[in-house]
């Protein structure tokens, strides 16, 4: 099964939106089979016999066959309308509680941001959230901002799409009730390397969340070396943070934990030492037209601060 698909929810907002889905899809089959059935039938029952041709019996004003064909449709629409109302309630209107875990996605050009403001972490593109056990729920409420364009938020597999929408705030929530990799991709096109502009979501026990957590509080313990220098002396600092040093910058993602991440480029890449170096060698060979430019280091340069980022743990 393909790992987004929407057949096979972890979440109580994708069990519900599938379970309208159903819904939906066996009401408008049983249509289809009516509907073909009588279409069969007549052309079955009504074909023409021989070469002998007449105008069959016009019949006009039936109240019966009107009222027929005004009042199902009616109650099918309604029908659909009230269930699909009800689900899209009983997502919006969630309650939020005490232990909820909150985070603030920002969409940027190609990447994403994740702020976890009451545990004070800031990373990027890949979301840790933990379990959220039926008998003690642990939902993870998102706030969903975005940076520049329209994006759309969407991990089939735990919740519908939700737009990101430029000075418009707007609101999800998941609660995974198993643990894994969930795999998501921005769904409103954004620009040249959308389809790059990948979701990883990481489901963790609580324990496993908790170690997250506190390695991501921590600073990185690194030493002076050539590619640190490197690194704080060009243009690095004006889009990147790492915490402890003086790269403040907020163009681009936080690299203070760079290697704890499975992959770079919002996905579009491995975390390995030699795709790491071909991004900041040349990030058009990776994803053509991010807003990740070439910084024209000489290769000893790049190479040094290569090996610097991969210190960031």
């Amino acid at each position: 099964m393909s790992p987004t698909s929407i057949f096979a929810p972890v979440s109580t907002p994708a069990e519900s939106i599938l379970g309208v889905s159903i819904f939906v899809f066996s009401i408008v089959a049983v249509i289809f089979v009516v509907v073909f059935t009588l279409l069969v039938y007549a052309v079955v029952r009504f074909r023409s016999r021989g070469s002998h041709r007449t105008e069959p019996a016009q019949i006009y004003g039936s109240t019966q066959v009107e009222l027929a064909w005004t009042v199902i449709p009616v109650l099918i629409v309604v029908a659909l309308f009230l269930a699909t109302a009800r689900v899209i309630g009983s997502i919006q209107n969630q309650t939020r509680p005490q232990n909820a875990i909150e985070v603030i996605v920002t969409g940027h050009q190609y990447w994403w941001e994740y702020r976890y403001p009451r545990l004070n972490i800031i990373t990027a593109n890949e979301l840790h959230v933990p379990v959220s056990d039926p008998a003690h729920p642990t939902p993870t409420f998102l706030t969903l901002l975005s940076a520049d364009t329209d994006h759309s938020f969407w991990v089939p597999r735990l919740a519908g799409k939700t737009d990101l929408i430029p000075n418009h705030p707007n609101q999800m929530w998941i609660d995974p009730h198993e643990t894994g990799l969930f795999l998501g991709q921005c769904a409103q096109y954004c620009g040249t390397q959308h389809a790059k502009m990948l979701l990883r979501v990481y489901v963790q026990s609580p324990e496993e969340f908790d170690r997250w957590v506190h390695e991501q509080q921590q600073l990185p313990q690194t030493a002076e070396s050539a590619g640190k220098r490197v690194f704080e002396s060009t243009a690095c600092v004006n889009c990147h943070t790492i915490s402890g040093t003086p790269a403040k910058g907020r163009f681009g993602p936080d690299l203070t934990h760079l290697m704890s991440r499975d992959t770079i480029a919002s996905g579009a890449a491995n975390n390995t030492p030699d795709m790491l170096s071909l991004w900041i060698r040349n990030p058009d060979a990776i994803k053509p037209g991010s807003k990740m430019p070439a910084m024209g280091l000489s290769e000893q340069d790049a190479s040094a601060v290569t090996a610097y980022l991969e210190t960031l743990r």
